[in-house]
């Protein structure tokens, strides 16, 4: 795939990936970045989990603590609240209806050729 494609694909998604990773387990930026990683995600940028986390606290999906750091200031370590909780719960079905409706179409054309 594409690199262009894929980030096109991401910015629809994102919002929820990183609401998935936090209500495995609650995170600061940099953990989140370095999950997303681990998971394969490795051309998002700091930058980008920064200003999501920004967003979706903004729009009350997770709840925020200050923890003390042992380098530098306190980070802030997100947690999903019962509003992520439910949005995410929409995310999923909405990711399982286009994911079923892709691999049908995926199916229907890949018989055609």
């Amino acid at each position: 795939m594409g690199k262009q494609q894929m980030t096109e694909m991401l910015k629809g998604t994102l919002e929820g990936i990183v609401l998935a990773i936090v209500a495995a387990q609650p995170a600061y930026g940099y953990d989140i970045t370095a999950r997303l990683r681990e998971q394969g995600f490795s051309d998002i940028a700091e930058g980008t989990v920064y200003a999501l986390l920004v967003r979706i606290e903004q729009r009350g999906f997770v709840d925020v603590e200050k923890v003390p750091s042992e380098k530098g200031p306190p980070r802030k370590v997100y947690s999903l609240n019962s509003a992520g909780d439910e949005y995410l719960d929409e995310f999923w079905n909405s990711w399982r209806f286009l994911a079923q409706r892709i691999e049908q179409l995926h199916v229907t054309t890949e018989g055609n050729k």
